[in-house]
């Protein structure tokens, strides 16, 4: 069974995510303090996480920041901190969606779908693709660079992948999100830049003759490898 560990110090919202959750088949753990967070994520080791920002003790990015460095599980951040530069700043700490209060339940449970959908349709490809010092093996959902492996979250992997899918071909910010994310994206397609900068972050030791990803003003992002 699928795993949601909600993390939210108001009981009574925790309590409706976990009954909305539980009605369609999640398993749901709570924690109600930033502090004992990761502690609960070690000890449930959930699927997905829904991360409230304004905790006790310690606050959702500091508890963002610390799964990130253990583990590429989905987060959804869950706040009353709605305004554009706190969803940006969520998505560039490796949140994978945002979610403002007030909400709808059900959009949060429709939402917590289509994350884990992306998460497993990831999971689902079989083959190794392999440039250069650069290898990405898709049924494991890992990433090698000189053989030392790369940490990405969720969101991060599906961009790479579909660039992966899709070498030496341009895609501008709306056919990334449309190709990668769908109709049920409702962020800003900044976004998909803070993506790209975290991934090259990842891969600045990656040779530029074995590839790179390039911006082509005007026009988008590609993935710019070697023909072989």
């Amino acid at each position: 069974m699928v795993t949601i560990l909600v993390v939210e110090d108001e009981y009574a919202i925790s309590q409706v995510l976990k009954v909305y959750l539980q009605k369609v088949g999640y398993e749901v753990s709570q924690c109600f303090n930033g502090g004992e967070a990761l502690d609960m994520f070690l000890k449930t080791k959930p699927e997905l996480v829904l991360l409230d920002i304004m905790l006790p003790e310690k606050n959702g990015w500091a508890i963002l920041q610390e799964i990130r460095e253990l583990s590429t599980c989905p987060i959804i951040m869950l706040t009353a901190l709605g305004e554009v530069n706190y969803r940006l700043e969520g998505f560039n700490h490796g949140a994978d969606d945002y979610i403002a209060k007030p909400f709808i339940a059900d959009e949060v449970v429709a939402r917590v779908k289509a994350v884990l959908r992306r998460a497993e349709g990831s999971l689902d490809l079989s083959t190794i693709k392999r440039y250069g010092s650069l290898q990405i093996d898709r049924k494991a959902h890992r990433v090698f660079l000189g053989g030392e492996e790369i940490i990405l979250t969720p969101r991060d992997l599906s961009v790479l992948m579909f660039l992966v899918d899709h070498p030496n071909q341009t895609f501008t910010r709306e056919q990334l999100i449309d190709q990668i994310w769908g109709w049920e994206y409702e962020g800003s397609d900044r976004a998909v830049d803070l993506a790209i900068k975290r991934l090259r972050r990842a891969l600045k030791d990656w040779d530029v003759k074995e590839g790179e990803i390039k911006t082509l003003r005007g026009l988008g992002y590609q993935l710019s490898v070697q023909k072989k």
